[in-house]
């Protein structure tokens, strides 16, 4: 088992920034890939970033490419999502995942581990 813990959501008005983070006990953190995900009102859940555990390798969404970014430090037991230029339409519930499958998943199902979400509001 792990547990997550995701914080640093607020609210923040369009073309600032925000860096969530998410921390993680339990089983060994750095044997995990790592993702970030997000759900607005009325939408499914849709894949943010994901990162192998080393670090090594990345994946993000067509949206959150150039503007977001994700990485872990394996020693604090913590992965990050650093989010710039926020739009309004970043708005949503972001939540952090983890999964022990190989590769970078990118979708829901990729993952056995969720956090409790943390709300980002983005303001015009």
């Amino acid at each position: 088992q792990v547990q997550l813990v995701e914080s640093g959501g607020g609210l923040v008005q369009a073309g600032g920034s925000l860096r969530l983070s998410c921390a993680a006990s339990g089983r060994t953190f750095s044997s995990f890939t790592m993702g970030w995900f997000r759900q607005a009102p009325g939408k499914e859940r849709e894949f943010v970033a994901a990162i192998t555990w080393n670090g090594g390798r990345t994946s993000y969404a067509d949206f959150a490419k150039g503007r977001f970014t994700i990485s872990r430090d394996n020693a604090k037991n913590t992965t990050y999502l650093q989010m710039n230029s926020l739009k309004p339409e970043d708005t949503a519930v972001y939540f952090c995942a983890a999964t022990q499958i190989f590769g970078l998943p990118v979708v829901v199902g990729g993952y056995g581990y969720w956090g409790q979400g943390t709300q980002v509001t983005v303001s015009s």
